[in-house]
């Protein structure tokens, strides 16, 4: 019989939790609360699908077959990823994965040589449902750190990494600042809230009695980013009606946090 992935996970984990190395005089040693916080997210991810945690097809930086070299590093100096999907020339599907480090060679050489087909690696393609536990076990037995994601009739809905993973299991430990980080809406004041960006659209607007007009948008943080255009940096922000919504946290695949001030 073969090994249960999540059981394999979790004795590994277990394991690790269960070393007793000696003590270090070091500050960044981590305290009671942050070990408490780790083994819950542990457990967490144990009932958590792929879908709960991917990123979003609108939120994806990716390549066409069609773009030449320049374009391309163009895209690379932008997003800043070390990993891109590559669609076919009509975006109708993801043809391969692109690792930036084999374009090292072919950068300084001749436009008209280069062609990204004879680049590309092949696509790992998951299921929305498929386990969070069984997906990470499955970049490790792969040496994989991307797949793209399909829904229930084949059609791509969104990408999933392995650092996605592992920092919904130690990701959050350093933000202090927030003390409520579970919570979608952190009110600051009355005229300010702290604003999850994976927030439902829908729950949104109920909660500032406002509109989010772009159907193709399914969360707050997709909505930011199509109506900007880009993936934006923390500062950016963006006026709808009596609100400002300020990009707060993200990193570069990925909007995390958006700071709602009431006008």
């Amino acid at each position: 019989m073969s090994e249960d992935p999540s059981q394999s996970l979790f004795s590994k984990l277990k394991n690790l939790l269960n070393l007793n190395p000696e003590p270090k005089l070091d500050s960044d040693q981590p305290n009671d609360e942050q070990i408490q916080e780790l083994i819950e997210n542990v457990l967490k991810i144990k009932g958590t699908v792929v879908k709960e945690i991917m990123i979003p097809e609108i939120n994806i930086s990716s390549l066409n077959e069609n773009q030449n070299l320049q374009e391309i590093i163009s895209v690379l100096n932008e997003t800043r990823h070390s990993r891109y999907p590559v669609y076919d020339e009509k975006n109708a599907g993801v043809i391969g994965i692109l690792h930036v480090k084999d374009l090292i060679e072919i950068i300084g050489s001749s436009n008209s040589d280069f062609n990204i087909n004879e680049l590309i690696r092949e696509v790992k393609i998951v299921p929305e449902t498929k386990s969070v536990t069984s997906m990470l076990e499955d970049f490790k037995k792969d040496r994989a750190h991307l797949a793209m994601v399909i829904d229930e009739y084949g059609m791509l809905v969104g990408l999933i990494t392995i650092e996605d993973i592992l920092e919904e299991i130690v990701g959050e430990i350093e933000d202090e600042f927030y003390e409520e980080k579970n919570d979608e809406i952190i009110k600051i004041n009355d005229n300010e809230f702290i604003v999850s960006a994976t927030i439902e659209k829908e729950k949104f607007e109920e909660f500032f009695d406002v509109v989010l007009d772009c159907p193709e948008a399914e969360s707050l943080g997709g909505y930011m980013l199509k109506e900007i255009g880009f993936m934006p940096k923390v500062g950016e922000s963006l006026a709808l009606d009596r609100l400002e919504l300020v990009v707060t946290s993200a990193d570069q695949r990925k909007i995390k946090k958006i700071t709602v001030r009431v006008n």
